[in-house]
């Protein structure tokens, strides 16, 4: 029992260093934007993300670099229905509706990972993923600030905005299958870049997108550290937490992002978070320490 409340700790923790580093994506997201579309920003996460990957397994562990044909739907799964799936509808979504009604249906994502985990997995619903679940979403909905400002609903923001949080979702329960496959995380998260890279080269201004980023030394060495510390670590953190953790437990911890986010804004870009902000920090860190606390089996 001692070990699987440290294995559910430790797994906590990868999750939790993932989620800030995906909520520090910010720093890199803001001075590239002004180049580059969003969806190419994507793809050149995806590409990169790709390269370092390939190269790296290619000289330390290529025997994970070996999958079985049957298995690929696993990868079409993380990489075409999660990454291109969400990433298309979150920005279609911030493109009709505000940015903080895009972001808090983003995060009903782990309501729906714990109900996908239930059916799949026989994952129990309990009342502490639940209390940790609604504190989640409460903590995501302040630090949005759609609490304080006119929410800008139609039906197809609400559906592309409900899309991104499925699709984000997706990526839990299909790396959990090629987990249970006996998928290494690295594999994984090699395969997931590699068909999302594939789905998104036929949809890319590469014109446009390739001069931006190789204008200069100093810019390409961004665009690979942006890769490392927005796709690369912070997967396959993610992914090997999925190992320690219910798929339900790792994507409600993951809601530390925009807590990381709200501090990226505060330290770079001199945005100074509201007592509103604190209370949702508050609320997320809150249910992170929740659910560290094994009171369940599963």
């Amino acid at each position: 029992m001692k070990n699987k409340s440290i294995q559910n700790i430790f797994g906590a923790l990868l999750v939790t260093v993932s989620g800030i580093l995906w909520g520090s994506i910010g720093i890199f997201i803001r001075p590239f934007s002004e180049n580059l579309t969003s969806m190419q920003i994507v793809t050149a996460r995806a590409v990169l993300t790709t390269l370092i990957m390939l190269v790296f397994l290619l000289i330390f562990k290529r025997k994970l670099l070996k999958i079985k044909l049957r298995d690929i739907w696993c990868f079409i799964g993380t990489g075409l229905c999660s990454i291109v799936f969400f990433n298309y509808c979150y920005f279609r979504c911030m493109n009709i509706t505000s940015l903080s009604v895009a972001a808090i249906l983003l995060y009903t994502a782990p309501a729906i990972v714990m109900l996908i985990s239930a059916v799949v997995f026989r994952e129990k619903i309990t009342v502490q993923k639940i209390s940790a679940l609604l504190l989640a979403m409460l903590g995501c909905a302040l630090v949005s600030g759609i609490t304080g400002a006119e929410a800008q609903l139609s039906t197809e923001g609400i559906l592309t905005g409900l899309g991104a949080g499925f699709g984000y979702a997706l990526y839990s329960i299909f790396s959990r299958v090629a987990l249970n496959k006996g998928y290494n995380s690295l594999t994984i998260t090699f395969y997931t870049f590699l068909v999302a890279t594939i789905c998104l080269i036929p949809v890319t201004d590469w014109g446009t997108m390739i001069p931006v980023m190789t204008v200069n030394g100093k810019t390409f060495i961004t665009y690979v550290l942006f890769a490392l510390t927005s796709t690369v670590i912070p997967y396959i953190l993610y992914t090997y937490g999925l190992q320690k953790l219910t798929p339900a437990k790792a994507s409600i911890i993951a809601s530390v992002e925009p807590v990381s986010a709200t501090i990226v804004g505060f330290i770079f870009f001199n945005e100074r978070p509201s007592i509103t902000a604190f209370i949702a920090i508050g609320c997320i860190l809150f249910s992170i320490i929740l659910l560290a606390i094994n009171k369940d089996k599963k």
